[in-house]
Order: C-alpha cells, then sequence, then structure tokens
C-alpha cells in the first residue's frame, strides 16, 4: 500500500485528534477505592498476582490530577509498576473550590498523606511503604517523612520535584517583582479568589511547555500517519485540560516559600509561625530523579537534595524528558522507570553513599 492510499487515514487520525472524538478513550487501569474523605480518595490498583517488596504510594502534586502516573498504557508508570510484580497505590485529592481556600501544606504533611501511608500500610499486615512523588509531590512525601519519624516508610523517590530552584529561569520574573512589591499583589489575589482557579493553572502549564505549544502542528503532520505518536499528544492534552486549581493558603505557602524564599535550599520550610519542617529529619532511602531538559524543575534543583538531607541515604540519577515527560513518555520508559525499581529493588545496605 502506497504513501497516497494512506492519505484518507492520516486525515481521520488528524481530524480525530484536533476536532473529533479523539483517537482512544481514557481507560485508567483498574483500581478500588479503600478508603475516602475529602481530599483524600486512597485508591489500590488490581493486579491477579501476589505482589512483591513493600506497597507503593504513588503522591501526586497539587493542581493536577492522580492521572498524572497513569495517561495510557505506554505512558503509565502505574502499569510499568504492576508489571513489575509491585502493588502500587495513589491518594487523589479530587477538585478544590472556594470553601478550601484555608487548606495549608500542614493538611497534607500532618493529615492526608499520614493517614494515606498508615492506611497502606495496615492493609499489606504493617509493611513498610515505598513513597513516589512527581514535582511537587516529592516534596511533600518528603516533609511527611521529616514530620513523622513513627510513619512506616521504607524509601521516598522524588520525581522532578523542587528543592534548589535559584537558578530557574522562569521564576526568575516573579522574585524580581516580588522585590518590588513583597509579593502583596500575589497574597491579595489568592485571598480574593481563594486560590489560583484551574482555568490559571491550565493556562499557566501549557505557558510552561510553549515549545511544545508553538511545535503541535508540525507535530501532527510529522506523525499524521503515526497514530501512537498522536495518541500520546492525545493523552498529554487530556490531562492538561482537566487541571484542577489550587487552595489558597497552600499556594501562598508554595509561593512565599519554595518561590520567593527558595527555603528547601537550606534544608527547611516554615509552614506556620509554630511549624517549620527541616528535611534533616528524614531518615529513609531517598532517590532523586532529574532531567536537564526539564525547564521548570531543571536536574540542579533537585541534586540539592544531596546536600539538605544528611541523615537519609540519598543518592541522584538524571533522566531525560521534560517535566511531565521524564514521568509518562516513551523516554521515562527507557530511564525513569527502570531507574525506580533498580533503587526499589535494592537492599538498603547497598546504597552507594
Amino acid at each position: 500500500m502506497g504513501i497516497i492510499d494512506e492519505v484518507p487515514r492520516a486525515v481521520r487520525n488528524i481530524w480525530s485528534v484536533s476536532f473529533g472524538g479523539g483517537l482512544e478513550p481514557y481507560r485508567p487501569a483498574p483500581s478500588t477505592t479503600v478508603a475516602d474523605g475529602p481530599h483524600r480518595e486512597l485508591k489500590r490498583y488490581h493486579r491477579s498476582t501476589p505482589a512483591k517488596g513493600n506497597p507503593v504510594l504513588l503522591v501526586p502534586p497539587l493542581a493536577v490530577t492522580a492521572s498524572c502516573f497513569d495517561l495510557r498504557p505506554g505512558q503509565s508508570l502505574v502499569r510499568y509498576l504492576l508489571d513489575q510484580g509491585r502493588q502500587p497505590y495513589v491518594v487523589d485529592y479530587g477538585e478544590f473550590g472556594y470553601a478550601d481556600r484555608d487548606m495549608g501544606l500542614e493538611d497534607w504533611t500532618h493529615d492526608i498523606l499520614p493517614e494515606a501511608i498508615r492506611r497502606v500500610s495496615a492493609e499489606h499486615d504493617g509493611a513498610e511503604v515505598d513513597l513516589i512523588g512527581w514535582s511537587l509531590g516529592g516534596v511533600f512525601a518528603l516533609l511527611t517523612a521529616a514530620s513523622h519519624a513513627d510513619l512506616p516508610i521504607a524509601s521516598i523517590t522524588c520525581l522532578a520535584s523542587p528543592i534548589d530552584q535559584a537558578g530557574t529561569a522562569m521564576l526568575m520574573p516573579l522574585r524580581l517583582l516580588a522585590k518590588v512589591t513583597g509579593g502583596r499583589e500575589m497574597a491579595l489575589a489568592v485571598k480574593i479568589m481563594g486560590g489560583i482557579p484551574q482555568e490559571f493553572v491550565r493556562l499557566g502549564f501549557r505557558i510552561q511547555a510553549l515549545d511544545r505549544e508553538l511545535a503541535r502542528p508540525m507535530y501532527m503532520a510529522r506523525n499524521a500517519f503515526d497514530p501512537e505518536a498522536l495518541a500520546r499528544m492525545e493523552a498529554t492534552d487530556r490531562f492538561m485540560s482537566t487541571m484542577p486549581g489550587y487552595p489558597g493558603r497552600s499556594y501562598w505557602q508554595i509561593h512565599r516559600g519554595l518561590v520567593l524564599g527558595n527555603e528547601l535550599a537550606n534544608g527547611s520550610l516554615r509552614l506556620r509561625s509554630d511549624l517549620v519542617i527541616e528535611l534533616s529529619k528524614v531518615t529513609c532511602r531517598v532517590l532523586l530523579a532529574g532531567s536537564r531538559s526539564d525547564v521548570v524543575v531543571p536536574a540542579a534543583a533537585i541534586r540539592r537534595g544531596l546536600e539538605v538531607l544528611p541523615n537519609a541515604e540519598v543518592e541522584f540519577v538524571e533522566v531525560s524528558g521534560g517535566h511531565l515527560g521524564l514521568l509518562a513518555s516513551p523516554a521515562a520508559a527507557d530511564t525513569t522507570w527502570p531507574a525506580i525499581e533498580e533503587f526499589l529493588s535494592r537492599e538498603p545496605a547497598t546504597v552507594p553513599a
């Protein structure tokens, strides 16, 4: 069959992605809700055979859905872990509204995540739990471990988690503005809106991936005959279009402490005047994974964890892909996922210094 004969199929592919119902529907990996509550639905993914090793709890950041770990077959850390014989869980925060404006990061570090970790452990007769967090989800995991020495945490894997963002180019305009305003404009906006609405979050993510947006027409034309490549693009677009917003207080803590103050680079984060969390209290094994092609959280931003986690068995691995790509792309399947499995399979005593 010649290329001329394939043209109608290519046209259908482009039409389906651009104007039709899509190339394929979203079919998440089957799961069961094992615990539920406000912003804390805990799901266990189905597997048909006994699992090996510790159970794994996937920790998403704020302002994205838990589907970041399971975009579609081939773009799913969840399915990879299942294929490796592991039992993954995920905590789903759901949607946020104006009524959630007073939720702060301590709601995650001192309530939502400790509860999820203990429940996963109880499901496995008290076994320790391996945590895997993407972006701020990795920071949440570290802060939770630092706040609760009694939690049954075996290890933490941080994927593109911002620890030192002093050199992150896209944050520099915000810091320059804050030198003039003191950050009051953001504090006022968050107070009025009760948070960051989902429309702003989705627009912001697209701006962060501006090169992808600009290259989209050329990508579609180049891959008109490749439904798999178009389906990957479609899955990413679907994920970006469903992002929820930020609760107001949580966003202000992130903006003040991580963006403007860059506090984690010095090993701690102040959430309230009476609550400062120190990363030196993390004592479990930690894997830090970052990519130099990630413009949102460059590899150097996470590598700093080697210095501010002095009491953890910590290592850094460089992987491939952008901020989402290092989690859910063919590059992730080749670099990030095998690095995670190798880390989880290794005995603690053999972790390199």
